[in-house]
């Protein structure tokens, strides 16, 4: 083992040739997802109005890889292989003989994952022949990586952000702009959605989606793209897990646990899929942390039943945990964590057992990340802050036990377009937001009737 390394690093030969698909592994029965009118099983043809069909085929697809297009490639190479870090600094300050392991998407254009699905998406509809992707976004780094993506391939791209995220990361409306993006505030008053939720003029990732499906659905020129939830964008971030087993190879490692954050579930899914598929196969013993917002605590406190992925009941009913589609939670900075529901796949794992969920507050995640910077220097986003803190509980665990576990975790994306939630952290005026059971209550028994 390379114990004084710091970095692990990958050619761009290296750059994955297939996407791992862990949909024929997954444990149990697979729940189809509904058609929103019907509650029928959905078919492929019900999809064909919002994704093109390379994308609906991938959604589907049991195959247990997907060859990547060549010119998504090509794109990737702007910046992976990503690099894999050992946390030495971070090791230290923690004082765990815990052996820890980062892996670093912040290094894309859009500084997160998110263009890893973005690319493949805007390339499939480019070839279809579409002109306009809409879509949503919370904290910025989708409707960010989504623009550069459409720069790419010279498609239009109209985002929606969420009302509170608009108001506190204006920079990120900025990023979105210079690549050619129209950016509105949602809710907001251009479609019947926004409209419809004028009350909640903070918004949440459910309205901003029923606001881009609308527009998508209503201009046949127009089709909508995802950067969470759906099975195509799991599919698409594998790329993160693949390069992560190269380079723990080389480090001469393997990993005892992998951590990351959940909001949609696509950061997560990129990074352990990889490593899950060895578990479901019996190849492995790892376990697996799924670390999302007390705020927002879908995984942990969410019933398991199907439900809608936007708050007007445009989109199909998936089954997953959920906080009921029309449950708005309160503002906080980790905005992409700010979402009611989660994908299905990550949440049959939950299900099943083989993946653990926890939540964490808003300022004991903040306190995690500036200790993490104060040691490994990179700044991390509010949202993989989430998995930092449950690697300080882990590390933490290693010292009490004398175990020496080797920790991975998903650094999603770097933290400065957040400045202002690190401001008020370090001011001592961080506030922690409250997660209200009787809300999500109402909303649950708001939840359509699904037959059996």
């Amino acid at each position: 083992m390379a114990n004084d390394q710091t970095k692990f690093l990958l050619s761009e030969r290296d750059i994955p040739t297939h996407w791992v698909n862990l949909l024929p592994d997954l444990p149990g029965d697979p729940m189809p997802p509904l058609h929103p009118g019907t509650l029928q099983p959905l078919g492929p043809d019900d999809l064909a109005p919002l994704f093109p069909a390379r994308l609906i085929e991938q959604e589907v697809t049991t195959d247990p890889e997907v060859e990547i297009p060549g010119p998504v490639r090509e794109a990737y190479k702007l910046w992976r292989p990503t690099p894999l870090y050992r946390a030495h600094r971070f090791e230290h300050a923690l004082g765990t003989p815990a052996r820890i392991y980062y892996k670093y998407e912040g290094t894309s254009p859009a500084g997160s994952h998110k263009p890893n699905t973005a690319v493949a998406q805007a390339y499939e509809n480019a070839e279809a022949g579409i002109r306009k992707l809409s879509t949503e976004t919370g904290a910025g780094q989708w409707g960010s990586a989504l623009a550069f993506a459409c720069s790419l391939f010279g498609l239009e791209c109209e985002v929606f952000m969420v009302g509170s995220s608009y108001d506190q990361k204006p920079y990120r409306r900025s990023i979105m702009r210079t690549w050619g993006a129209t950016v509105h505030r949602s809710p907001s008053d251009r479609t019947e959605a926004g409209r419809g939720q004028a009350t909640h003029p903070t918004g949440s990732l459910g309205i901003a989606i029923s606001e881009a499906v609308e527009v998508a659905a209503n201009n046949a020129d127009t089709n909508y793209s995802l950067g969470s939830v759906l099975n195509h964008v799991m599919l698409h971030q594998t790329v993160i897990g693949i390069e992560s087993i190269a380079q723990l190879e080389l480090a001469g490692d393997e990993p005892d646990i992998v951590i990351g954050c959940v909001g949609g579930g696509s950061n997560f899914a990129g990074l352990t899929f990889p490593f899950l598929r060895r578990v479901l196969r019996g190849e492995a013993r790892t376990r697996f942390i799924a670390a999302e917002p007390a705020a927002c605590p879908t995984l942990t406190r969410g019933a398991f039943r199907y439900d809608f992925g936007d708050t007007a009941g445009l989109t199909p009913l998936l089954p997953m945990h959920t906080l009921g589609h029309d449950f708005v939670p309160p503002p906080m900075h980790a905005g992409g964590l700010r979402y009611h529901g989660d994908a299905p796949m990550v949440c049959a794992l939950v299900k099943a057992g083989v993946v653990e969920p926890r939540a964490y507050r808003q300022n004991e995640t903040f306190a995690a990340a500036v200790q993490f910077a104060r040691a490994e220097g990179i700044l991390p986003g509010p949202e993989p802050a989430h998995a930092i803190r449950a690697v300080v509980q882990e590390a933490e665990r290693a010292k009490q036990t004398g175990e020496r576990p080797v920790i991975l975790f998903g650094l999603s994306g770097h933290g400065h377009f957040d400045l202002a939630a690190y401001d008020a952290y370090l001011d001592g005026e961080l506030a922690d937001p409250e997660f209200s059971e009787a809300d999500m209550d109402a909303a649950l028994a708001r939840l359509p009737e699904v037959p059996a």
